[in-house]
Order: C-alpha cells, then structure tokens, then sequence
C-alpha cells in the first residue's frame, strides 16, 4: 500500500510505502526472536559499507566516466550522545532510489512467505539466523537496537540522493534529497540501554571499539572514530583513530609477509607465547574462493584431550569475522591446527548447521586436510628433529584421523612415527621400517602395550628379537584402536605378535626345525595340551604350542581376529560391556617347567597338584602380559604354597 505523499518543509515529497503482512512478520522475527547477539549489527552495517568501498573502487577502474574520488575510501562511525544516535557512514558507491528500493526491500520481494515458513520450521535460532542471511537484510538487524533508522545515499554519478526512515513497524518513508555527499549514511535512533534485554551502551565509544576489534579488525578499508582526549594540563584535543587494524595477513601475498608478522598473528589468535611450528599460506580461486592462514603448534594446549576442548579455525567472510572454532572446516584429529579461513562466497549470516552440510565447505575442509598433512609431510623430509616435536606433541591425536578419515589413510601413515626395537632412542616411520625389513620379509610386526617396558619384557618378543626381527613399540591408547582398522602399508600386512600364529623364518639363524621334529614334539604333548585346555576351560579356548618363546615357560595370545585385552577395558570405561573373550595358552616346549609338567602328566595324569600348577602357568603367563588375574588371593596362595613345599 502507499500512503498520500506527505510534504517537507523543504517542498520535496515523501512517499510512506506499507510492507505487506507477511514481511511485518519477518521484520518483528528479525528485530526480536532470531539474533542471539545484538552486537553483530555493527558487524553488518560495516560489511555493507565495505561492500559499498569495494563496488566504488572497481567501477572507478572500469568506468572512465565516472568521477569519482577515490583517494581516501573510509568508513566513519560517529556517535551523538544527546541526539542518542549511532552513524555509519561511507563514501562508497551508494544507491539510486531504484537501487534502494530493491536492496533495502528484498524482504517484500516475492519468497518473503516462503522463507518465513522456513524460519517456523527452523529448530533453532541459529539456523533461523542463517536463513535471514541467505534473503540479504541482515541490515534490519539494526532494529534489535534502534527505535528508528535513517538512511541517506547517492550513488556516485548521479546528481540527487535518496533519504529512507522507517521504525520497523511496518512502514517506511523515502524521499529524494538533493545536496548529499556520494555514498550511504545510516543512523540509528538508539534504545536505552537494558542488560535484560541483551542492549549495551552502544554510545560508548569503549563498546564500539569491542565490537570493531572482535568482528571487523581485518576489513580492507579504516574505519574511523572521533576521540576525545585530555592533556597532561588539562586540555582538551580532538582526533579521529583508525579502530580497526587492517592488516589481513591471509589477503596478502606471502611473499610480503615476514615470519614475524606471521608469529604476532599466531600468537593473538591463539594465545600462544611460543611461535608456530609451521605456517601454511594459501589461496584458492575458482567457483568458490577463499584465503586461509594456518598454523601448527610447537607444543600441545594442555586440553587437547578433553572433551570440552575448542577446536576448528576461525571463519571470515570477506574479512568479515563471523565466528570461532568453525569445526566443520577441520576434522576433530587435527583440533590443534590454528587459523583462519576467510571466504568470498558465503552469507555473513551462515549457522554451524548450515555450514556442516555445504558442499562447497566440504570441499574446502578437504583441500585444507591435504595441505595440513602435506605440510607435515614436508617437515619429515627436510626437518626431521622438527617433525620429531610435533609428532611427540600431536601424534596421539594425528593418529585419530587413522580411524575417522579413511580418506587419507596413506597420507597419514607416512606420518606415523613409533618406537620400535631397532633404536631405543629414537622413532621409526613405516617407510623406515620397510626399507630395514628382512628379505622375504612380507609383515610388519608390532605389539601395544601400556608402557615401553612393559612390551619389551613380554613374552611375545622373544622369538622377535632372537631371529633379529624388528618390532613396533605402540603405547598410545588409540594405537589399540586404529591398528584393527588399518590392514597393511604399502602392501606390507600389519600383524600384532600378540595375535595368530607366528611362523618366523628358522633359517636366519640357521637352526631351522624339520617337518619330523615338530611332528615329534606335537607327538610328545598330545595328552598334555588337551587336558590343560579342559583344566583351564574356563579361561582359555586353546592350548597349544609356541614358536614365538624363547626363554619364557607360556604366554596368552588371542586369534587374528580377537579384540585385544586393552582394548576390551577401554571399552568397559566407556560403559560398553562386550562379551568376554577366552584367549590361546601356548607353551613354550623347551622350558624346564613344561617338559617337568608334560612327564608329571604322563605319570599320573589324575594328581591334583597338576590341576594347581596349570592355574599357575596361566596366571603368570596373564601377569606377564600386563594382564588381571581373576582371582589374585587363589594365586598368591597356590604360589605360596608351591614355594613352601620347594624349600
């Protein structure tokens, strides 16, 4: 509807048009239900004014005709207390009358019912934000905190200027105005300040200066605020400060950024006094663009591992920041990666949800994931004491990604540095491992385990480290995890010595068994190992005998596909109750204890003191493992009583 033109005392016209039904409702939505922070509408009448800047600076380099000054492009912000006013002011490249119609109007444009409808079936504010970016009048978040908004333009060209008012209520005013600058002004006609209402003093200079710093730091072009200040002797003087700093690192060619700049920057978005370990630089253009500005860490944050810990890089648009620790742009295992990501094409507005099933956001997470491990690939190549530092930093939690990004399974793996029992003081990669395997050597052997110590005295290393075989030490409690999940490396099966039969190759050493003599030792147990698989039934499946002891009487390993000891408590902590799992007893044949048992067997199958020492070779076969017995007390009084009778 449009009401009779109402004149100015000036003798223009002002023409009052009505917004229909539906945007009044989207307008009380905007201004009342869908922002859960008021303070970003500063952060969206600066993004537009910048927008204005950009425009006006590309015309002028296309448009001969158009006369322009371009040499001083700025943003202004100017506060009248007594007036209660908040101006945004640039010399950009302003609007027609048309023009502002069109943008400023877009929420009358057909779709309005459409969106509103979205809006109700949003479940929560932050989706129904983000569809109030996508419709373009995130300028109408100004209402949340102005009981009445005043617009003037000109677009640069043309001769007349445009005045727009409305109270948000339903109507608004415009009128052309001749004698503005070039440009767009918008003043806000403030409501009181209410902490209830989430309304801070946004007349105080402090406040504006918050909300520039945090959400418009990195606009390309100044903004500008008028200071008061007070001398030594009481004077006073009046400036204008640069409020925001300017300095878009990502924006600009890393040839003209210095390693310094790189740290400072690091250092105020992470809180970090050390300098980053590396830096990663780089832009993408095409279909979608976007800039980002990584950084590795020199040392872990000490909430790495908690649940409650900050992950993901910082998301601008358009320099425009628009939140922190966006974790759809960075997988959970690389949580320690700092930085900033600022794309071109996405609304000022946009929610996690939303960015969580964007396909182009997708496919930017998955260029910065390639340029992460790329860059720590580089470092293992040209720096290895480097690469050694973080990897003790951040390899625990690199090696999550072995289990959740199947993606880069290879990438990662080259990454993955372990302790092995080729060199007690240093770590091995895969790619080391492979070139020292033995000829005809075709597995890679490693055993987990809760400390170093404790898998390098287990009994499953003997036979290894007799024939010289090389051994993966893997402690981390996710090394349990990924190791099922990932079946070989560079076609080399990984196999725990823990699990399945071993059969190393006899030859290295030249004490190879013929086929007659495991036949006549199979031959020589054939009563003892069945009767102590029933003995024992109820902890053990099988019992059968070792190639992978040396010096140790028995160990407990499971099948190929059984879930290891560890790996079944971490579940249980975790309140998942799995079936329990009865594990293989093998005995090594040429111990004293197992030969001494076998003929005590064969003599008198039926003494009960056999049945107790079975109990006994479990039991410390379990311990030496790491394992828990079942019933501590019986074994300490079976074995105190074994040691009674021997003395």
């Amino acid at each position: 509807m449009t009401f009779p033109q109402k004149e100015t005392p000036m003798g223009s016209s002002v023409e009052t048009l009505e917004f229909q039904a539906e945007t009044r409702q989207l307008l009380r939505l905007v201004i009342h239900s869908i922002y859960s922070n008021k303070d970003i509408f500063l952060r969206e009448l600066i993004s537009n004014a910048s927008d204005a800047l950009d425009k006006l600076r590309l015309e002028s380099l296309t448009d001969s005709s158009l006369e322009v000054d371009s040499g001083d492009l700025h943003i202004s912000l100017e506060v009248d207390a007594d007036a209660r006013t908040l101006t945004v002011r640039d010399n950009g490249i302003g609007m027609t009358r048309d023009e502002l119609v069109e943008v400023i109007g877009t929420i009358a444009k057909s779709g309005t019912a459409s969106l509103l409808e979205k809006i109700k079936e949003s479940k929560d504010a932050a989706t129904a934000e983000s569809l109030i970016g996508q419709f373009g009048v995130g300028f109408y978040s100004a209402f949340m905190v102005a009981d009445k908004v005043t617009l003037r333009t000109r677009r640069a060209g043309t001769e007349s200027g445009t005045r727009w008012e409305s109270d948000g209520e339903g109507t608004y005013d415009i009128q052309d105005v001749d004698g503005l600058p070039v440009g767009t002004s918008v003043t806000l006609h403030l409501k009181p300040a209410d902490s209830e209402d989430g309304l801070a003093d946004y007349l105080s200079p402090a406040k504006i200066r918050q909300i520039v710093k945090q959400y418009s730091d990195f606009i390309r072009w100044p903004i500008r605020m008028a200071a008061e200040r007070t001398g030594t002797e009481g004077e006073t003087t009046h400036d204008v400060d640069t409020l925001n700093s300017m300095k878009a690192l990502w924006a600009r060619p890393r040839s003209e950024v210095s390693q310094d700049e790189y740290n400072e920057f690091y250092q105020q978005i992470s809180h970090d006094w050390l300098a980053p370990a590396e830096t990663i630089h780089m832009r993408a253009e095409g279909t979608f663009e976007y800039e980002a500005l990584l950084f590795i860490p020199s040392q872990a944050p000490f909430d790495l591992f908690s649940r409650e810990t900050r992950r993901g890089v910082q998301l601008y648009v358009k320099r425009v920041f628009i939140m922190d620790d966006c974790e759809a742009l960075m997988p959970d295992y690389l949580r320690f990666v700092k930085g900033v990501v600022d794309a071109h094409d996405l609304s000022l507005n946009v929610s996690r949800e939303i960015l969580q099933h964007d396909r182009q956001i997708r496919g930017v997470r998955r260029r910065l994931v390639k340029k992460v491990l790329g860059a720590l690939k580089d470092m293992q190549a040209k720096d290895a004491e480097r690469y050694a530092k973080v990897w003790a930093e951040f390899g625990r939690a690199l090696k999550e990604g072995l289990i959740e990004d199947t993606d880069n399974t290879d990438a990662l793996l080259e990454l993955v540095s372990a302790a092995s029992t080729h060199d007690p003081e240093k770590t091995t990669t895969l790619r080391q491992y492979v070139e020292r395997m033995k000829d005809g050597q075709d597995t890679i052997y490693y055993l987990t385990g809760e400390t170093r110590a404790m898998v390098e005295n287990s009994p499953h290393m003997e036979a290894f480290t007799a024939k010289g075989y090389e051994v993966l030490i893997l402690t981390d409690p996710v090394d349990e995890v990924w190791v099922e999940r990932v079946p070989a490396f560079d076609g080399r099966r990984l196999q725990s010595i823990a699990k399945g039969q071993v059969d190393l190759d006899d030859s290295a050493d030249g004490d190879e068994e013929t086929d007659a003599e495991k036949a006549r030792r199979e031959e020589d147990f054939a009563s003892l190992l069945p009767w102590l698989a029933a003995t024992l039934s109820e902890q053990v499946k099988q019992v059968r005998l070792s190639s992978r002891l040396t010096t140790s009487a028995a160990c407990i390993v499971g099948d190929a596909d059984d879930v290891t000891p560890t790996l079944e408590k971490m579940y249980r902590a975790m309140g998942q109750q799995l079936p329990t799992v009865k594990r293989i007893l093998e005995l090594n044949p040429a111990h004293p204890l197992i030969t001494a048992l076998r003929t005590a067997h064969d003599a008198d199958a039926d003494d009960p003191a056999l049945a107790e020492i079975a109990e006994l070779v479990y039991g410390s076969a379990l311990l030496a493992e790491g394992g828990d017995l079942p019933d501590p007390a019986r074994f300490t009084r079976l074995l105190t009583d074994r040691l009674t009778r021997a003395l």
